[in-house]
Protein backbone atom coordinates (compact mmCIF):
# COMPACT_ATOMS: atom_id res chain seq x y z
CA UNK A 1 0.00 0.00 0.00
CA UNK A 2 1.19 3.50 -0.84
CA UNK A 3 0.23 6.79 0.78
CA UNK A 4 0.15 9.92 -1.36
CA UNK A 5 -0.34 13.44 0.03
CA UNK A 6 -1.04 16.67 -1.85
CA UNK A 7 -1.09 20.12 -0.26
CA UNK A 8 -1.38 23.66 -1.58
CA UNK A 9 0.86 25.39 0.95
CA UNK A 10 0.25 28.96 -0.30
CA UNK A 11 3.92 29.79 0.12
CA UNK A 12 6.32 27.07 1.22
CA UNK A 13 8.62 29.46 3.06
CA UNK A 14 5.63 30.77 5.07
CA UNK A 15 4.27 27.34 5.98
CA UNK A 16 7.80 26.17 6.84
CA UNK A 17 7.64 28.64 9.75
CA UNK A 18 4.36 27.04 10.90
CA UNK A 19 5.60 23.51 11.54
CA UNK A 20 5.74 22.16 8.00
CA UNK A 21 8.59 19.74 8.71
CA UNK A 22 6.72 18.11 11.61
CA UNK A 23 3.52 17.79 9.56
CA UNK A 24 5.47 16.39 6.63
CA UNK A 25 7.25 13.76 8.70
CA UNK A 26 4.14 12.81 10.71
CA UNK A 27 2.13 12.15 7.55
CA UNK A 28 4.95 9.85 6.36
CA UNK A 29 3.81 9.73 2.74
CA UNK A 30 5.46 7.67 0.02
CA UNK A 31 4.94 10.69 -2.25
CA UNK A 32 4.22 14.17 -0.89
CA UNK A 33 3.53 16.91 -3.40
CA UNK A 34 2.98 20.65 -3.03
CA UNK A 35 1.37 23.42 -5.00
CA UNK A 36 1.81 27.20 -4.83
CA UNK A 37 5.31 26.96 -3.38
CA UNK A 38 5.94 30.62 -4.37
CA UNK A 39 9.71 30.28 -4.36
CA UNK A 40 12.80 30.02 -6.51
CA UNK A 41 15.70 27.61 -6.35
CA UNK A 42 17.94 28.11 -3.34
CA UNK A 43 15.44 30.08 -1.24
CA UNK A 44 14.78 27.25 1.22
CA UNK A 45 16.84 24.21 2.17
CA UNK A 46 14.52 21.30 2.99
CA UNK A 47 16.41 18.39 4.51
CA UNK A 48 14.39 15.18 4.18
CA UNK A 49 17.17 12.65 3.47
CA UNK A 50 14.98 9.67 2.56
CA UNK A 51 13.14 11.63 -0.14
CA UNK A 52 14.06 12.49 -3.70
CA UNK A 53 13.10 16.13 -4.32
CA UNK A 54 11.78 17.73 -7.51
CA UNK A 55 10.80 21.38 -7.96
CA UNK A 56 9.18 23.24 -10.83
CA UNK A 57 9.58 26.99 -10.38
CA UNK A 58 7.60 29.72 -12.10
CA UNK A 59 9.57 32.23 -14.14
CA UNK A 60 7.75 34.96 -12.18
CA UNK A 61 9.22 35.24 -8.68
CA UNK A 62 7.00 34.52 -5.68
CA UNK A 63 4.30 32.94 -7.83
CA UNK A 64 2.81 29.50 -8.43
CA UNK A 65 5.31 26.60 -8.40
CA UNK A 66 5.11 22.91 -7.52
CA UNK A 67 7.24 20.33 -5.71
CA UNK A 68 7.24 16.55 -5.29
CA UNK A 69 9.04 14.49 -2.63
CA UNK A 70 9.23 10.73 -3.30
CA UNK A 71 10.75 7.94 -1.21
CA UNK A 72 11.15 5.81 -4.33
CA UNK A 73 13.29 7.21 -7.13
CA UNK A 74 11.15 7.48 -10.28
CA UNK A 75 12.11 6.09 -13.65
CA UNK A 76 11.76 9.58 -15.13
CA UNK A 77 10.65 13.10 -14.18
CA UNK A 78 8.94 15.55 -16.54
CA UNK A 79 8.31 19.24 -15.89
CA UNK A 80 5.30 20.89 -17.52
CA UNK A 81 3.13 19.64 -20.36
CA UNK A 82 5.67 20.06 -23.13
CA UNK A 83 3.63 23.02 -24.46
CA UNK A 84 5.58 26.30 -24.19
CA UNK A 85 2.59 28.57 -23.50
CA UNK A 86 1.61 26.40 -20.52
CA UNK A 87 5.05 25.75 -19.07
CA UNK A 88 6.30 29.10 -17.71
CA UNK A 89 4.47 29.02 -14.37
CA UNK A 90 5.86 25.83 -12.81
CA UNK A 91 2.48 24.13 -12.58
CA UNK A 92 3.09 20.46 -13.39
CA UNK A 93 5.54 17.74 -12.35
CA UNK A 94 5.14 14.14 -13.57
CA UNK A 95 6.93 11.20 -12.00
CA UNK A 96 6.97 7.91 -13.89
CA UNK A 97 7.13 4.65 -11.95
CA UNK A 98 7.02 1.06 -13.25
CA UNK A 99 3.24 0.76 -12.87
CA UNK A 100 1.91 4.32 -12.90
CA UNK A 101 2.42 8.02 -13.54
CA UNK A 102 2.08 10.48 -10.66
CA UNK A 103 1.06 13.95 -11.86
CA UNK A 104 1.20 16.93 -9.48
CA UNK A 105 -0.71 19.95 -10.79
CA UNK A 106 -1.54 23.50 -9.74
CA UNK A 107 -4.34 24.50 -12.12
CA UNK A 108 -4.46 28.18 -13.15
CA UNK A 109 -7.07 30.29 -11.36
CA UNK A 110 -9.53 32.09 -13.63
CA UNK A 111 -8.94 35.20 -11.48
CA UNK A 112 -11.19 38.10 -10.51
CA UNK A 113 -13.54 39.14 -13.26
CA UNK A 114 -12.79 35.81 -14.95
CA UNK A 115 -10.08 37.61 -16.89
CA UNK A 116 -8.15 34.35 -17.30
CA UNK A 117 -11.10 32.05 -17.99
CA UNK A 118 -10.38 31.69 -21.71
CA UNK A 119 -6.77 30.69 -20.93
CA UNK A 120 -8.08 28.29 -18.29
CA UNK A 121 -10.21 26.57 -20.93
CA UNK A 122 -7.14 26.09 -23.14
CA UNK A 123 -5.23 24.74 -20.15
CA UNK A 124 -7.98 22.26 -19.29
CA UNK A 125 -8.05 20.85 -22.83
CA UNK A 126 -4.26 20.54 -22.90
CA UNK A 127 -4.16 18.84 -19.48
CA UNK A 128 -6.93 16.39 -20.41
CA UNK A 129 -5.06 15.47 -23.57
CA UNK A 130 -1.85 15.03 -21.60
CA UNK A 131 -3.47 12.79 -19.00
CA UNK A 132 -5.24 10.74 -21.66
CA UNK A 133 -1.93 10.12 -23.43
CA UNK A 134 -0.40 8.89 -20.17
CA UNK A 135 -3.41 6.66 -19.48
CA UNK A 136 -2.77 4.80 -22.71
CA UNK A 137 0.59 3.63 -21.32
CA UNK A 138 -0.06 2.87 -17.62
CA UNK A 139 -2.14 3.90 -14.61
CA UNK A 140 -2.40 7.59 -13.71
CA UNK A 141 -2.63 9.32 -10.33
CA UNK A 142 -3.45 13.01 -10.94
CA UNK A 143 -3.51 15.33 -7.95
CA UNK A 144 -3.31 18.88 -6.78
CA UNK A 145 -5.20 22.12 -6.40
CA UNK A 146 -7.41 21.85 -9.49
CA UNK A 147 -9.16 25.14 -8.70
CA UNK A 148 -12.71 23.93 -9.29
CA UNK A 149 -15.55 22.87 -7.03
CA UNK A 150 -17.22 20.35 -9.31
CA UNK A 151 -20.72 20.08 -7.83
CA UNK A 152 -22.86 22.15 -5.48
CA UNK A 153 -22.00 19.78 -2.63
CA UNK A 154 -18.36 20.85 -3.03
CA UNK A 155 -18.75 24.37 -1.67
CA UNK A 156 -20.65 26.06 1.13
CA UNK A 157 -22.46 28.72 -0.89
CA UNK A 158 -23.06 27.50 -4.44
CA UNK A 159 -25.84 29.90 -5.39
CA UNK A 160 -23.79 33.04 -4.73
CA UNK A 161 -20.68 31.71 -6.49
CA UNK A 162 -21.96 30.62 -9.91
CA UNK A 163 -20.06 33.42 -11.68
CA UNK A 164 -16.97 33.32 -9.50
CA UNK A 165 -13.62 31.69 -10.31
CA UNK A 166 -13.67 27.99 -9.51
CA UNK A 167 -17.42 27.49 -9.82
CA UNK A 168 -18.30 28.76 -13.27
CA UNK A 169 -20.29 26.48 -15.55
CA UNK A 170 -17.32 26.41 -17.92
CA UNK A 171 -14.83 25.19 -15.31
CA UNK A 172 -17.22 22.61 -13.91
CA UNK A 173 -17.97 21.29 -17.39
CA UNK A 174 -14.27 20.86 -18.10
CA UNK A 175 -13.93 18.74 -14.97
CA UNK A 176 -16.95 16.72 -16.11
CA UNK A 177 -15.22 16.21 -19.46
CA UNK A 178 -12.15 14.88 -17.67
CA UNK A 179 -14.25 12.38 -15.74
CA UNK A 180 -16.12 11.39 -18.90
CA UNK A 181 -12.79 10.65 -20.60
CA UNK A 182 -12.14 7.81 -18.15
CA UNK A 183 -11.02 9.37 -14.87
CA UNK A 184 -12.45 9.24 -11.35
CA UNK A 185 -12.73 11.82 -8.56
CA UNK A 186 -11.65 9.39 -5.84
CA UNK A 187 -13.11 11.19 -2.83
CA UNK A 188 -16.52 11.81 -4.37
CA UNK A 189 -16.69 8.29 -5.78
CA UNK A 190 -16.08 6.82 -2.32
CA UNK A 191 -18.12 9.41 -0.41
CA UNK A 192 -20.93 10.63 -2.68
CA UNK A 193 -22.85 12.44 0.07
CA UNK A 194 -20.05 13.68 2.34
CA UNK A 195 -19.75 17.44 2.75
CA UNK A 196 -16.18 18.47 3.48
CA UNK A 197 -13.83 21.10 2.11
CA UNK A 198 -10.12 21.57 1.42
CA UNK A 199 -9.88 25.37 1.03
CA UNK A 200 -11.22 28.29 3.03
CA UNK A 201 -10.77 31.97 2.30
CA UNK A 202 -8.65 33.88 4.78
CA UNK A 203 -11.44 36.46 4.86
CA UNK A 204 -14.60 36.51 7.00
CA UNK A 205 -13.34 33.79 9.40
CA UNK A 206 -14.29 31.28 6.71
CA UNK A 207 -12.41 28.35 8.19
CA UNK A 208 -13.87 28.86 11.65
CA UNK A 209 -17.34 28.88 10.05
CA UNK A 210 -16.39 26.00 7.73
CA UNK A 211 -17.49 28.07 4.73
CA UNK A 212 -15.15 26.32 2.32
CA UNK A 213 -14.65 24.72 -1.07
CA UNK A 214 -13.38 21.27 -2.09
CA UNK A 215 -10.91 22.13 -4.84
CA UNK A 216 -8.02 19.75 -4.04
CA UNK A 217 -8.31 16.30 -5.58
CA UNK A 218 -6.90 12.89 -6.22
CA UNK A 219 -8.08 11.75 -9.65
CA UNK A 220 -7.27 8.27 -11.03
CA UNK A 221 -7.84 6.37 -14.25
CA UNK A 222 -9.47 3.52 -12.31
CA UNK A 223 -10.81 2.90 -8.81
CA UNK A 224 -9.40 -0.64 -8.82
CA UNK A 225 -6.28 0.26 -6.83
CA UNK A 226 -7.89 2.94 -4.64
CA UNK A 227 -8.16 2.01 -0.96
CA UNK A 228 -9.23 5.36 0.51
CA UNK A 229 -9.29 9.09 -0.21
CA UNK A 230 -9.09 11.55 2.69
CA UNK A 231 -9.19 15.27 3.41
CA UNK A 232 -7.13 16.38 6.43
CA UNK A 233 -9.25 19.27 7.70
CA UNK A 234 -7.47 19.07 11.06
CA UNK A 235 -4.16 20.27 9.57
CA UNK A 236 -3.53 24.01 9.48
CA UNK A 237 -0.70 26.19 8.15
CA UNK A 238 -2.23 27.19 4.81
CA UNK A 239 -5.64 28.27 3.52
CA UNK A 240 -5.80 24.73 2.07
CA UNK A 241 -5.49 21.46 3.98
CA UNK A 242 -3.72 18.34 2.70
CA UNK A 243 -5.57 15.62 0.81
CA UNK A 244 -4.57 11.97 0.83
CA UNK A 245 -4.85 8.86 -1.33
CA UNK A 246 -4.19 5.33 -0.13
CA UNK A 247 -3.53 3.06 -3.10
CA UNK A 248 -2.58 -0.53 -3.80
CA UNK A 249 0.16 0.30 -6.29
Amino acid sequence: MKKFISWNVNGLRAVYQKGFSEIFLNLDADIFCLQETKMQEGQLDLDFPIYHKYFNYAEKKGYSGTAVFSKEEPLAVTYGLGIPEHDTEGRVITLEFPDFYFVCCYTPNSQDGLKRLSYRMEWEDAMRGYLSSLKEKKHVVYTGDLNVAHEEIDLKNPKTNTKNPGFTIEEREKFSELLASGFHDTFRTLYPDTVTYSWWSYRFSAREKNAGWRIDYFVTDTMDFVIDSKIHTEIYGSDHCPVELLADL
